[in-house]
């Protein structure tokens, strides 16, 4: 699995690089046939509250594209919520292939 990250606005350090890494490498063991995690990460100066961070992930498995998006004021939450909805997304996902397995 391979995990390709991108910033816009900010400059992530490489504690925040591993961080993202760490997250995001746990997924593996929800769905096995990873081929790869894009991930963006943004931050939004324009608003009045200040400082907001969008994550997004873009997750290759076999025959789809999973993505997800979560905002937060926080960076390390915001991605903390893209790796939760994908273990979610990704659990869903392991259930179907084997229920279409066991039907053969």
């Amino acid at each position: 699995m391979r995990i390709a990250i991108k910033q816009t606005n900010l400059t992530l350090t490489p504690e925040h690089r591993e961080f993202i890494e760490s997250k995001l490498e746990s997924l593996d063991k929800y769905f096995p046939k990873i081929g790869q995690i894009r991930v963006e990460i943004e931050r939004n100066a324009h608003h009045n509250k200040g400082d907001v961070f969008r994550a997004e992930a873009n997750i290759s498995i076999p025959n789809k594209i999973l993505r997800i998006e979560k905002t937060t004021p926080d960076f390390r939450k915001s991605v903390e919520k893209v790796k939760d909805h994908a273990k979610l997304l990704l659990s869903k996902e392991k259930k179907k292939v084997l229920d279409k397995v066991r039907r053969r």
